[in-house]
Parts: structure tokens; C-alpha cells; sequence
């Protein structure tokens, strides 16, 4: 049913079969949006084996790999993504860089690591793709960027990673005041701790008696949230930090 064939939709960091971008794209390729996904460091030929998987969909779907460490990676996927598809009315910044530090660990590096990928890609992706949907004939645009529950609580051990996301909370907050006379709306989810690529049976073992449901988050729990995020019928809600994540408890 593409009661949302007009609409394009942009996803960072779809690189893997049980990634939450990968699940985003799905999702929203359900509803009949046109999907382009960023990935990186992907196994042979996943994507193209992906690609088709969602065109069968009966939407479009293209892609690039990517470092968005670059500096020009946020121009580079804008004009990619129209010169393949068209101008984008829905951006999906999912992709992050995450490794373990602490205080005894962090260094420079890490914090440049961390920061190039989770803040400056994040942060110019979304302002190219303000400019260019200005110069659109869209209606209604959607940013929706991705947090790790940094305003909730403590992370231990990954200080740059809660450093960079925890950033991402006041940017989108004061980019949607700018973006809202544009239409387009600006929120942020946090998806709580989400059986992913990065889990392993310890970290699931550790973590599952801390969720009140009985279970961890999926990827397609995250998904859900993002579809009703672009859609229409979030069309009120701006500027907020949504955090869902199963009564998740943090401590």
C-alpha cells in the first residue's frame, strides 16, 4: 500500500541484517517510502542483497558506503541521495561510533573518534538537509536523530560515547525551534539498550533482569517509533527526547 510513494526517506548506518537502521529502512519501506541507506564496512555484497530485499517492497532503494568521519560526508549523501531519488522529506540519523574508554583510557583520539561521527555528522547532515528541503517544493519534512538515554542516567566506562550522544538532546532541541517555520519537526529517540550488532549472550544475560517486560529491546521496537515519527500524524510533536525503552531500569 504507497500511500507514501511521494515521500524519501534517508537512513545512516544500515550495515548489517540485524542493525536498527536496517530495520528503519524496512519499516518505513512498508509504508510505501522511498528508502536511501548509508553504510559502512559491510559485509560482500549485503547491500545489494538488501536493496533488492526492499525494492521488492515496490518502492526505490539506493545506497552508499560511507565514512562519515569525512568532513564533506554530509554534501556527499545529500547530493547522492538526490541526483539517485530526489529531495529527502525524512532523515534517520542512526549511525554512531561507539568503543569502550573510561577515565584511565580517554584520550584525544577517542574523543575525536567519537565526536566526528555522533556530533559533526549528525549535526551537518541535519542542517544540509534543512537547506536543501528549503529549496524543495516539500510540504512537511522529519529529522529524527538517535540517543542512548544520556539525560537519564550514568554510562560508565564510555564517556565519549555519552559525551558526543549526550549532545545530540540540545541540538535537536534548539534545531527545532530554527527548523519548525520550514515544517519540518525535529525530535530525538532514545531506544534504551537494543539487541543489536553489539550484544553479546554476557551483556544480555546482564541486562535482561533490568527489564520489567521480560525481554530486551529489538530493532524493531526502535523501528516503530521512527515510523510514527515521520508520519503524518506526528506532525505536533517537536523538539523532544523520546525515550522508549521497555521501563527500562537504570541501576
Amino acid at each position: 500500500m504507497n500511500h507514501c510513494q511521494n515521500k524519501i526517506a534517508l537512513i545512516t548506518g544500515a550495515s548489517n541484517d540485524r542493525d536498527m537502521g536496517t530495520a528503519i529502512c524496512r519499516k518505513l519501506a512498508a509504508e510505501g517510502i522511498d528508502i536511501f541507506f548509508t553504510y559502512w564496512k559491510a559485509n560482500a555484497d549485503w547491500e545489494k542483497t538488501f536493496q533488492e530485499e526492499v525494492r521488492e517492497m515496490d518502492v526505490r532503494c539506493e545506497s552508499l558506503e560511507i565514512d562519515l568521519s569525512h568532513e564533506n560526508a554530509a554534501i556527499e549523501i545529500l547530493d547522492t541521495v538526490t541526483d539517485k531519488l530526489g529531495s529527502p522529506s525524512i532523515l534517520v540519523n542512526n549511525a554512531a561510533h561507539s568503543t569502550r574508554d573510561g577515565y584511565i583510557q580517554l584520550d584525544a583520539k577517542t574523543l575525536d573518534d567519537h565526536y566526528v561521527v555522533n556530533m559533526r555528522s549528525t549535526f551537518l547532515l541535519c542542517v544540509q538537509f534543512a537547506r536543501l528541503f528549503e529549496k524543495s517544493k516539500l510540504d512537511a519534512g522529519r529529522i529524527i536523530n538517535m540517543t542512548s538515554g544520556q539525560d537519564l542516567g550514568p554510562m560508565t566506562g564510555e564517556l565519549a560515547y555519552a559525551a558526543t550522544k549526550g549532545a545530540i538532546s540540545s541540538f535537536t532541541r534548539s534545531l527545532s525551534q530554527e527548523l519548525a517555520p520550514l515544517g519540518i519537526t525535529v525530535n530525538a529517540v532514545n531506544p534504551g539498550p537494543t539487541d543489536s550488532t553489539w550484544m553479546t549472550d554476557e551483556i544480555r544475560n546482564s541486562l535482561l533482569p533490568k527489564f520489567p517486560m521480560g525481554r530486551i529491546g529489538r530493532p524493531e521496537d526502535v523501528a516503530r517509533i521512527i515510523r510514527f515519527l515521520a508520519s503524518d500524524e506526528a506532525a505536533w510533536i517537536t523538539g523532544q527526547v523520546l525515550n522508549s525503552e521497555g521501563g527500562f531500569i537504570r541501576s
